[in-house]
């Protein structure tokens, strides 16, 4: 059964889920989250799905302790969803209508509500994983919702520095990055009202779009229903450019990040970790994948091909291309 075995040298825990293994990986002859599977409603829009292989329970065992200095267990306890995004097989979010997509974005921010409403959770965390490039095991159009009982590593050094920068210069450290690139312009992918689809000057991808916030609103349950409705728009445009660069579905790992909640070390962290969106794209080419070898792997040590400047050219000329086409 899962649970938590703690790392001491990051600071961390793993999770460890044998009954993970099981998963079914790319199932040719059927699809477990089309309708008429057995396993979903024979009619949804966006569904919650249980998943079936959690590596976090909300009824967790308790691990068996170990004799060390080092090393101990605890309980993995959290949730883990399948959002099914629709039942069309084929139809990924630049594909369906915009107003589908609206629902979705609600999905997300009525999941958000529900888990943090547990006071063992720390972290409410959705995200998607789109293509065989990022370990995709079910191709129908879905994301996954894990809620932690601690703050992850990656979100908790960001959490650390955005906290820092506050501290000393009284105000948001993504709110400046923000302005920032919407004045420089170059690495802008598109924007509306409350929203602005950027490269960010520093990434590691070549391709790596991040999704800011310009609302007062720090928390998605926060937002209004038109600042959703501009969310749902971005998503579909900044998607719509990636699978329109390639002339195919573009591989990702397309990650929501919003303050912690349970965490008194990070309270009032809204101010200062606003929500956000960021795209993990692991293609530096149609054909040319960007692996992740020793050296950002091993040490974390950042490197991009490409200059994002450029990269972002491409794809704002992708989506005039997109938006041309569902003209």
């Amino acid at each position: 059964m899962s649970h938590l075995r703690y790392n001491p040298l990051q600071g961390t825990y793993t999770m460890v889920a044998a009954n993970r293994q099981n998963r079914p990986h790319l199932p040719k002859d059927h699809c477990p989250f089309c309708p008429g599977s057995g396993k979903v409603p024979k009619d949804y829009e966006v569904l919650v799905y249980p998943n079936d292989f959690p590596a976090l329970s909300d009824q967790p065992i308790t691990p068996a302790t170990i004799d060390s200095k080092v090393y101990h267990t605890a309980e993995a306890h959290g949730h883990c969803d399948v959002i099914l995004y629709s039942p069309d097989h084929f139809k990924g979010l630049a594909q369906l209508p915009l107003a589908h997509v609206q629902k979705l974005v609600s999905t997300w921010a009525e999941r958000y509500s529900t888990l943090q409403a547990d006071p063992k959770v720390r972290f409410v965390f959705p995200f998607e994983s789109r293509g065989e490039e990022v370990g995709v095991t079910i191709h129908h159009p879905h994301g996954q919702l894990y809620a932690y009982p601690f703050v992850p590593i990656k979100v908790a050094t960001e959490l650390d520095n955005a906290k820092a920068y506050y501290h000393e210069h009284g105000v948001s450290m993504l709110d400046v990055m923000l302005q920032e690139e919407e004045a420089d312009g170059r690495r802008v992918v598109c924007t509306n009202k409350s929203f602005t689809s950027f490269i960010p000057w520093f990434t590691d991808y070549p391709y790596g779009v991040y999704i800011f916030s310009k609302s007062a609103n720090k928390r998605l349950e926060e937002m209004t229903t038109e600042e959703q409705a501009d969310l749902a728009d971005i998503l579909q445009q900044t998607i719509g450019a990636f699978d329109t660069l390639f002339n195919k579905p573009f591989p990702y790992m397309m990650c929501l990040y919003q303050a912690p909640v349970h965490a008194p070390e990070y309270e009032g962290a809204e101010q200062y970790y606003p929500f956000h969106i960021k795209f993990f794209t692991p293609l530096r080419a149609a054909d040319k994948i960007k692996w992740l070898a020793s050296s950002e792997t091993g040490a974390g040590a950042a490197a991009n091909t490409l200059l994002v400047e450029d990269t972002a050219i491409e794809l704002r000329e992708a989506l005039q291309k997109y938006k041309e086409g569902r003209v």
